[in-house]
């Protein structure tokens, strides 16, 4: 299967959006970085060209799939542990750090072409269209023997933890939610940080934050694709599964400035997560929650199989965990802190993991956008040890549960992002809410619960195709900052929201 045929298939995972959405009444303004540079407008319908007329089609293709046989050595090759450190950024913000990378000069990015793409003629609607068989190859992976495989890494001693009540406290009311606006675009063409310059991040979604170091944090990026990248969606060359930045910008009024990014060449970041990228066996490997203890960072992660072809699902194989021990610049996926998703019915595949007090908390869905929130906890030392983890289930901790942990709230969810506010001792969840086309915020004084009902940050309304929704963990007083990614631009914005309750 062709890469960009394995890629366009990303797509498929935010039509649950705009098939719910209500077409925005107005597009914003496209922002313009102080270089001049424009950016994309997460308010429009199609990057650049606003809503698209409607026109019946001179051609429909009819998918029609094939087999394709794919050798996938097992073992695989070994990560790829280049890493090239940051050089200091030019002076001039407005200069490129290695010009040499950087493709010649063309039409801007996004931007019209000054055609419509009609051949003169009318609408159409005259005759019927033409019908064409289209071949899709879908790939039969077929494994054969590989490389040598990594050294085995020493497995926990397995432990039994009790059975223990949860605490019953007061439901909080909804948060509420007051003015919600855009700061800045975060990433690619016409962001202050000029990612595409930089580090060869032209497109790229997510962002999902976590303190790494007093003072600084660390942001996890998405499926990222480099200067072949053009919108709408994630597909392209230079494509990584994920990629790391570092901030330590405490002002986030007026936009968040990416410091450096892990890289594998000078302006290249680096895919800090391997990824056999191979349809229907691993397509990518995404980050979904970050977090440290002490000088260890922790990511955890899913490994995708496939992209289904219903709109807002996906097959994983599995949701892990890796940690670097050199502040992010090589990743480590532990062999045992992993739950498998046997029968697709894992309910920690997508987790997001938070440490508070002396334990860890994860919380969970299954693959795809429509499962119910599930939660465990672990003690902090042993957060690699899988036998360790107590499951959330109707009122108790128990262990060895992970198949019956109680939904913590009615209605399903996606890409959790999970904080402890010491400010106001609350919890706080956004996620986005497929059914109603939102990305919505739930708070709660422990993290079982019970939370309060959800209140709206983001309608797809607003912003078309929008998803993520990932709490900085430098919000403060009355001021929750978060990414908002955007599928067509598919870059990554930095959002605020003032939030009272």
């Amino acid at each position: 299967m062709s890469r960009r045929a394995v890629l366009t298939s990303l797509a498929l995972v935010s039509l649950t959006l705009p098939l719910l959405a209500v077409p925005a009444s107005a597009e914003g303004a496209a922002p313009v970085n102080s270089c001049g540079e424009t950016g994309f407008d997460p308010a429009a319908e199609k990057p650049g060209s606003g809503a698209p007329p409607i026109e019946i089609p001179r051609v429909l293709e009819l998918p029609v799939p094939y087999p394709e046989f794919v050798q996938v050595e097992v073992p695989g090759a070994a990560p790829d542990t280049t890493r090239v450190p940051q050089a200091p950024l030019p002076a001039d913000p407005c200069a490129d750090p290695c010009p040499e990378t950087l493709p010649e000069p063309d039409s801007p990015i996004g931007g019209s072409s000054g055609s419509s793409g009609s051949s003169g003629s009318s609408s159409g609607s005259s005759f019927l269209p033409r019908i064409e068989i289209d071949p899709q190859p879908e790939t039969i992976p077929i494994p054969v023997p590989g490389g040598e495989a990594p050294p085995p890494q020493p497995a926990p001693d397995p432990v039994a933890p009790p059975v223990e009540p949860g605490a019953a406290v007061a439901r909080l009311n909804a948060p509420e939610v007051g003015e919600v606006s855009l700061v800045s675009q975060l990433t690619g063409h016409g962001s202050e940080n000029r990612t595409d310059s930089r580090w060869q991040v032209d497109g790229t979604d997510l962002g999902i934050f976590w303190e790494s170091a007093p003072g600084e944090v660390a942001v996890a990026f998405g499926d990222t694709f480099g200067h072949e990248w053009e919108p709408p969606g994630g597909a392209g060359g230079d494509w990584r599964s994920n990629v790391l930045a570092f901030s330590t910008d405490t002002d986030l009024s007026d936009g968040m400035t990416i410091d450096s990014m892990v890289q594998d060449s000078p302006c290249h970041a680096a895919e800090i997560l391997d990824s056999r990228h191979v349809h229907n066996y691993e397509t990518t490997v995404i980050p979904t929650s970050g977090f440290a203890i002490g000088d260890r960072q922790y990511l955890s992660y899913m490994s995708v199989r496939r992209w289904s072809k219903i709109p807002g699902m996906w097959y994983t194989n599995l949701g892990g965990i890796a940690w670097s021990d050199d502040h992010g610049q090589t990743w480590t996926k532990d062999q045992h802190a992993r739950w498998d998703n046997f029968f697709g019915v894992g309910r920690f595949q997508v987790a997001t993991m938070v440490p508070q007090g002396d334990h860890v908390y994860m919380f969970g869905t299954p693959n795809g956008r429509i499962g119910t929130v599930g939660l465990a906890r672990v003690p902090t030392a042993e957060v690699l040890n899988p036998t360790a983890y107590q499951y959330w289930v109707a009122g108790e901790w128990m262990p060895a549960a992970e198949h019956v942990a109680t939904p913590l709230f009615a209605g399903v969810a996606s890409e959790l992002s999970v904080r402890y506010d010491d400010e106001h001792d609350r919890w706080q969840m956004s996620y986005l809410d497929p059914v109603a086309g939102s990305i919505v915020l739930r708070q709660a004084t422990v993290a079982q619960g019970e939370w309060s009902d959800p209140s709206v940050l983001v309608r797809t309304s607003d912003y078309p195709k929008a998803y993520g929704g990932f709490i900085h963990p430098w919000s403060s007083g009355d001021d929750l900052y978060f990414t908002m990614s955007e599928w067509d631009s598919y870059n990554v914005y930095l959002m605020r929201a003032h939030v009272g309750g």
